[in-house]
């Protein structure tokens, strides 16, 4: 069962864009469209296409075993771990696919567990990998290149290089990223200027650092006021109780300056903290009336779309889904974790929020109408492309969307892939 119930709109910020993508050092170089074949056992760089995959056979998965949890991932034991969950596919991806109808394009396959994804208004898109910490960028050309290396991510379980952000209008090269390190969790600032994309480190400062990490809920996406501020959710690093303390980095939504100090108009000007009571965020963006939505991974319940408000609690962990409690906020939408496990999201061009289901396999479209009251989501997409992980609007109102098959699922021939989409010819 999926839910909706309306909330008031309230004072936020305006929609931006963002995008990324990955792949392996020893990869060879980018090849022209058309997928290129390769040894059994070298796996090729992401390639640039202009077909469609067949549809995976994966549905909708059966509700959470007993003595398991749902993670951004899907049910797990908590014994589990990523690499336990799906063998990741080594072979070259290929161009023998069904071409795409009008509502549906890949441009690209090949990409190794990807997370990260920014469109840029001239229409480059950047994409990032988790485990290898690569950025890959295709440019409006549809050439595909790597960017350079993130250093310090250190990959285990959901961490890793997860989400990235570029400042609406900047031209300096400046890319922000969070990352998973030794140590903790953290957003860096990343200089793109001078890639020569031979795939080396590229150079890195740590702008907040002390993010809680764990082998799940490492939250990791970003989202940017123009060149202002930053919005980074974390997660709750399996340890619920960090998501209620006001001290703990750990399953908030932040808000921090360029710097990494807290934003002025901080719900508490000492803090960074914009909203707490989060159990894992991964997506969020903004309205044109400037509200801010936010996606959230439920335990074993309910998913969660949120409508963010400053200094407000979402209540986990003592509530999961509608609590109706006075001292918390509750969801404007929830799935059964079987249908979402939403990572991504992105408001739309028509206004509506638009979700990348790993779990469900879907891309859920859930309208809003101009006074900010959400209707029946709908379920779009349902297993085309397998899981989904990323998606976000570009300045032509078309839908960039990035699949996750290769970190868990059942990877087929050409993935990970990156989508072009367009919402108002795609229907259930």
């Amino acid at each position: 069962m999926l839910h909706s119930a309306g909330r008031p709109p309230y004072l936020g910020l305006a929609l931006g864009v963002l995008l990324l993508s990955g792949c392996q050092a020893e990869r060879p170089g980018p090849s022209g469209a058309g997928a290129p074949t390769a040894d059994s056992d070298t796996r090729s760089a992401p390639t640039s296409s202009k077909t469609s995959p067949s549809p995976t056979d994966g549905g909708t998965p059966s509700a959470p075993p007993d003595g398991s949890r749902t993670t951004d991932s899907g049910t797990q034991t908590e014994s589990a771990t990523e690499s336990d969950a799906a063998t990741q596919s080594d072979a070259a991806p290929t161009d023998e696919a069904q071409p795409s109808g009008p509502a549906e394009q890949v441009l690209a396959t090949g990409f190794e567990v990807p997370w990260g994804l920014v469109v840029l208004a001239d229409g480059t898109a950047l994409v990032g990998e988790r485990d290898t910490g690569q950025i890959w960028r295709l440019t409006a050309d549809s050439e595909t290149e790597i960017l350079g290396t993130v250093p310090g991510v250190v990959p285990g379980g959901e961490g890793g290089l997860l989400g990235l952000a570029v400042p609406e209008g900047a031209d300096d090269g400046v890319l922000y990223a969070y990352a998973t390190t030794e140590e903790d969790n953290r957003v860096l600032r990343v200089d793109t200027s001078g890639a020569q994309g031979s795939g080396g480190d590229l150079p890195a400062e740590t702008v907040l650092d002390g993010i809680p990490k764990a082998g799940y809920h490492n939250g990791g996406r970003i989202g940017l006021r123009g060149l202002d501020f930053l919005y980074v959710t974390t997660g709750d690093a399996s340890e619920g109780a960090l998501s209620q303390d006001p001290g703990s980095l750990g399953g908030k939504i932040l808000r921090i300056t360029a710097d990494g100090e807290p934003a002025p108009g901080n719900p508490d000007p000492d803090s960074p903290v914009w909203s707490l009571g989060h159990r894992n965020v991964q997506g969020l963006d903004w309205d044109e009336d400037g509200r801010l939505w936010a996606s959230e991974f439920g335990q074993n319940a309910f998913d969660e779309v949120n409508l963010i408000e400053p200094g407000g609690n979402y209540g986990w962990p003592q509530v999961e889904g509608t609590g109706g409690e006075p001292d918390f906020i509750d969801p404007v939408v929830t799935w059964s974790t079987s249908e979402a496990s939403p990572s991504g999201l992105a408001v739309g061009a028509d206004g509506d929020l638009y979700v990348a289901a790993l779990r469900g396999q879907s891309l859920w479209r859930v309208p809003v109408d101009g006074s900010g009251e959400v209707g029946e989501p709908e379920r779009l997409l349902e297993g085309d492309y397998g899981r989904l992980r990323s998606v976000v609007t570009d300045v032509d109102g078309r839908l960039w969307v990035l699949t996750n098959n290769t970190a868990r699922g059942e990877p087929q021939e050409g993935d990970d892939r990156l989508l072009l989409l367009d919402p108002a010819q795609l229907g259930p």
